[in-house]
């Protein structure tokens, strides 16, 4: 074993241990993110190029698998349903395969699918590749910024303490309308709050994959839980919604299109908003709205306030 893959094997065996022991003590935010760092540097290994790897393709696949898995554990700590869930001693049975992962030549405990294959791009990186979407695709904009690591979808947090005097905001992503919906492979929505010049103001949010598609409606009906009080929130910010989706021909995840939300749209109730062509313009300057038909993001909007 060469210095370079044994190093890599005791972070990732540290890191592993460190997101179950959080797993087991109930410390479920802490747990979600070290599953999620840990998943996006396997899958980062899993991808990368065979003369820049310490790994064969079979030891590929199987740390891709094992990222998959670190993925279900994670949407299992996310989610209101028992069922069907992948539990955390599942999970552990995963750790001594890690381990060995240079000796590991038995069949992977699991059905699940490898990750290898599935590029998921940091925001605003896809807007670099060529376009090669119908004509409600493409468009102009300042765009997203590059310097963010690739996420797993997935990463919800939990509502901040309730403070006296202060609002928190809980969104309700029910449904988005596209023409296309029933094409959209994988979808989810990466929710974001941004200042006028674009700066994140609350950490970066993504969506489970949503549960199901439905004419020309991609249904999520899921909370995103705002991590910041409306009062603390800086004058000109906006909440964006990214709607993402799997393309296979070019294995990678991109953004289709984007819709926001300023600070005088907040109020209890029903929302619809409107949808803008990629790439996602956070500063508002050059918006393109992505189609003529009334398709809209549907939202529900709930105040909590002390």
């Amino acid at each position: 074993m060469s210095e370079a893959a044994r190093s890599l094997l005791q972070r990732w065996g540290a890191s592993f241990r460190k997101g179950t022991d959080f797993d087991s003590w109930g410390q479920l935010v802490e747990a979600i993110d070290e599953y999620q760092i840990l998943a996006r540097h396997l899958q980062k290994e899993a991808q990368s190029q065979h003369n820049n790897s310490e790994f064969t393709e079979d030891q590929k696949k199987t740390i891709a698998k094992i990222a998959t898995c670190l993925e279900l554990r994670s949407a299992a700590l996310q989610s209101t349903q028992s069922q069907d869930e992948f539990k955390l001693e599942d999970l552990k049975k995963l750790e001594p395969i890690l381990k060995n992962i240079l000796t590991y030549n038995k069949e992977f405990p699991f059905d699940v699918q490898p990750v290898p294959l599935r590029k998921i791009l940091a925001p605003g990186e896809e807007e670099h590749l060529e376009f090669e979407e119908d004509d409600e695709e493409g468009g102009a904009g300042a765009g997203s910024p590059d310097s963010f690591p690739a996420r797993v979808p997935g990463t919800l947090l939990p509502r901040l303490p309730s403070e006296p005097g202060m609002t928190l905001l809980t969104i309700n992503i029910e449904k988005i309308g596209l023409k296309d919906a029933g094409q959209c492979i994988d979808p989810y929505i990466t929710v974001s709050v941004k200042d006028l010049n674009g700066i994140d103001l609350t950490p970066v949010q993504d969506t489970p994959v949503a549960l199901r598609k439905e004419d020309t409606y991609v249904h999520f009906n899921v909370d995103i839980e705002i991590q910041k009080h409306i009062e603390r929130l800086t004058k000109g910010a906006a909440i964006f919604f990214e709607f993402k989706h799997y393309k296979p021909k070019k294995r990678f995840t991109s953004t289709k299109c984007f819709a926001f939300m300023e600070m005088d749209e907040i109020k209890p109730g029903a929302i619809v908003i409107e949808l803008y062509k990629k790439p996602t313009d956070f500063k508002r300057k050059k918006l393109q709205l992505l189609t003529k038909k009334p398709l809209y993001l549907h939202l529900h909007q709930t105040l909590h306030k002390e």
